[in-house]
């Protein structure tokens, strides 16, 4: 059950991202994040803390409220 929680905590960051036409390289930049950490998030290999999805929020110029409540 985690691992499919963090593979939609991730599917739904990629969708954003590319809702807004974003790569992952402008993401990390903006969250001030590596782009790798970004991608491991997207294909649901690491689970971020807290702090880490206000950044990758802040990149997407969104609330962490959108990326947990779809």
């Amino acid at each position: 059950m985690e691992t499919q929680a963090l593979k939609e905590l991730g599917r739904i960051i990629r969708e954003k991202r590319e809702e807004k036409g974003l790569t992952q390289i402008e993401v990390a930049d903006k969250a001030e994040l590596d782009r790798n950490y970004i991608g491991m998030v997207e294909r649901g290999e690491r689970n971020p803390s807290y702090l880490s999805l206000i950044k990758i929020a802040k990149g997407l110029n969104i609330t962490v409220d959108q990326l947990i409540k779809p």
